[in-house]
């Protein structure tokens, strides 16, 4: 489901809410202005569910939906502030889609580039293979060679780039950890921990199971590990945060020290390093898509030189056999 379209249907509805109108009735009537896919169908059933009576945490426990936004939900009809969770919900996820638009939006490049790179070496290939040695064979005791070793192996290097780039877009464990690495990606991803992870304090759930959660969505990431750790300490009696959260790897000194600010109000703290992290990522993502058009520019300048002056030595040989 698409995350700005999740934000916007939860912002509605707590609104919704806010006036005065059931959950049923006014999960129906957004339901009704939906296009078909997956968030209607969950939706509908949500409605569906409820309206036979069943508790909120039952019916959204079942639904195909992020497992954050469930367990904040299942809170929230248990302490009453449903539309004031729905909001920081809508927030949050709204924030989480402009990142992450801006960060594919980086991937654009490198994948027009290898594409486009691909296709020129496979031209080069075929002029070589149909036109260079078909000439020289037919014009000269002496036919043009195998393929040059700088011909065949630029398309190499760019069909691991390129499977490299579509596996880390498409395998999910990679995905995910990978994100904890990369410049920009890190930056989003503590973003949006930070700001998971208030949400999560704030709407009651006691630390350690906020954690617990927090371990759930980041398992197998670097994060996940890190959490583990922050749990058992917290379990043998460390209570601040520094002192459960230290030596952590994913996690860098200035998210430690930012949330360790808060005090008491952890929650305060979490907000501080959630919207810090979230302009450096901006910022990031930005500098990045600037360098990015000159340097692959440059790259595919350079492959296309090694090419043609592959292609071209035969040519020249055979120009030279043709003067003599």
């Amino acid at each position: 489901m698409k995350t700005d379209e999740f934000a916007f249907l939860n912002r509605q509805l707590a609104g919704m809410l806010e006036e005065g109108i059931p959950l049923e009735g006014a999960l129906r009537q957004l339901c009704a202005n939906l296009g078909a896919g997956t968030l209607r169908t969950e939706l509908t059933a949500l409605e569906q569910d409820l309206a036979r009576g069943e508790s909120l945490g039952n019916a959204v426990g079942r639904r195909q939906l992020p497992e954050l936004y469930r367990r904040l939900v299942t809170l929230a009809g248990e302490g009453g502030n449903l539309p004031g969770i729905l909001t920081l919900l809508a927030d949050y996820y709204q924030r989480a889609h402009d990142l992450w638009t801006r960060l594919r939006g980086l991937l654009v490049y490198p994948l027009i580039v290898l594409l486009g790179a691909m296709m020129v070496s496979g031209l080069f290939i075929w002029i070589y293979q149909n036109l260079v040695r078909t000439v020289a064979a037919d014009f000269t005791a002496r036919p043009v060679g195998e393929l040059p070793l700088f011909l065949w192996l630029p398309p190499v290097w760019l069909g691991l780039a390129l499977a490299g780039l579509l596996a880390a877009l498409f395998v999910p464990a990679l995905r995910q950890r990978l994100a904890w690495l990369l410049p920009g990606f890190r930056e989003s991803h503590l973003a949006q921990f930070a700001g998971a992870l208030r949400m999560l304090l704030q709407s009651g759930m006691p630390l350690d199971e906020a954690l617990a959660l927090m371990q759930d969505l980041e398992a197998g990431a670097p994060a996940g590990e890190d959490v583990r750790l922050w749990r058992r300490r917290l379990a043998e009696g460390e209570g601040r945060f520094a002192a459960f959260a230290a030596g952590s790897r994913a996690f860098p000194p200035m998210f430690l020290w930012l949330v360790e600010q808060g005090g008491e109000d952890l929650a305060g703290g979490l907000d501080k390093a959630a919207e810090l992290f979230r302009q450096r990522a901006q910022h990031q993502v930005e500098m990045l898509l600037y360098a990015a058009l000159p340097v692959t520019v440059v790259a595919l300048g350079l492959l296309v030189a090694v090419q043609l002056a592959a292609v071209l030595r035969p040519v020249v040989a055979f120009l030279n056999l043709l003067g003599n």
